[in-house]
């Protein structure tokens, strides 16, 4: 892919977030130069555990095409943080085009085409609601030849909040030809999972969220707290463990994906919260596997069900999110946090976990390897403040 042009450009923004005013829709999202900036100062910003009368939501970006099991990726570290692009409000999730653009989601509705040029493109039926919203993105594996572009967002039916997994062709920066590969996830205003991705075995993966109803992680003829696995169409592969959707089971709200060198397919995991905060997770996911939520937390462990490989503890949050996985080390954005988390895969323990840029730049949403190799991590701090940045290692 070419190189992103770091050329300034302005993006209009006219976005609704549940926790504040409509933003002004002069505000606008700005492709910036890559000269060396100064960060910004930690923003912490608390997620409510229920609705309330003024909803606080949470406040992340992937690599689209996972490497092929034998294959990583290998950063180029920038000696300074650059900032790729501003002016945003809460992005979820990024992917690079073909063609050197980047396509941008943000939870209240807006997808972003950015390509030395600014578009907003209209994406139907998306309700902006909490943690819910226009969430995941993905491009199919042949997508050069397909144009087959994935969403994974929330949606209204009959005064219910759902969320389900589009497919559109996006071709000169239009989506068209919608079809529904999932849909009927029950939403909430927290706890809507929502990073989807292809695996090495060109199958779709989902995370779905509890939706704040903590027993539908165990029931296993629910979409609710799994890990779903697809066949490009939305049909159902035959080595699926349970002869449906469900790859995985007893999931809180898993919101990163990433596959190693060996193909092996790890997940993070967004523990209790309010004044059961703390035990986030970091699971190796396996087959037909019950990771215990919520009959079991942290470490806990009991016979028929997977513990975490690492957990926070009870005496610190995460909040993770996305992930991604270089040169056999998982890299993960944590929101509560506040930091970039990085942890080697291989014999993965909480000895080996280092903090980076703790507070440096507020909640982070999503971190993902650019085609030309560097880190870049997505912010999650509001209305119109948000950035994607590109980051060296201390």
């Amino acid at each position: 892919m070419n190189r992103l042009k770091l050329t300034s450009l302005f993006l209009v923004l006219g976005l609704v977030a549940c926790t504040q005013p409509t933003p002004d829709p002069t505000k606008v999202a700005t492709l910036v130069s890559s000269d060396p900036v100064e960060t910004p100062a930690s923003q912490q910003i608390e997620e409510p555990e229920k609705p309330t009368e003024v909803v606080q939501p949470e406040p992340t970006v992937l690599p689209t095409e996972v490497p092929e099991p034998t294959e990583t990726a290998k950063p180029f570290w920038s000696p300074v943080p650059k900032v790729i692009a501003e002016g945003l409000s809460w992005p979820w999730e990024l992917v690079f085009l073909p063609d050197g653009g980047i396509l941008l989601t943000e939870r209240p509705g807006s997808l972003l085409l950015i390509n030395g040029d600014k578009e907003q493109i209209y994406v139907g039926g998306v309700r902006h609601y909490g943690e819910g919203g226009l969430l995941g993105m993905a491009l199919h594996p042949d997508f050069e030849e397909n144009g087959w572009l994935y969403l994974y967002s929330t949606y209204e039916s009959a005064g219910q909040i759902l969320n389900r997994v589009e497919r559109y062709v996006f071709r000169e920066g239009q989506l068209k030809d919608r079809f529904v590969v999932v849909e009927g996830i029950l939403g909430s205003s927290i706890h809507d999972g929502g990073r989807i991705m292809f695996g090495p075995d060109g199958k779709l993966y989902i995370t779905t969220g509890d939706a704040g109803m903590p027993d539908i992680s165990q029931n296993l003829e629910s979409l609710n707290g799994k890990i779903l696995r697809l066949n490009a169409d939305g049909s159902v592969p035959e080595d699926n463990p349970f002869g449906n959707a469900v790859w995985s089971a007893g999931h809180r709200n898993a919101q990163g994906l990433a596959w190693d060198s060996q193909g092996r397919l790890w997940s993070t995991e967004h523990g209790p919260s309010g004044a059961e905060t703390g035990n986030d997770e970091v699971n190796l996911i396996e087959p037909g596997k019950n990771y215990g939520w919520p009959l079991l937390r942290g470490m806990q462990t009991q016979e028929g069900y997977t513990a975490p490989v690492i957990e926070s503890g009870r005496s610190d949050t995460w909040a993770p999110s996305g992930a991604v996985i270089v040169d056999d080390v998982l890299y993960f954005a944590g929101l509560r946090g506040a930091a970039v988390y990085r942890v080697p895969v291989d014999d993965m323990s909480m000895d080996k976990l280092e903090v980076l840029y703790k507070n440096e730049f507020g909640r982070i949403r999503n971190v993902v390897v650019s085609p030309e190799g560097q880190l870049w991590i997505m912010t999650s701090n509001g209305a119109g403040v948000d950035q994607v940045i590109a980051l060296p290692l201390p």
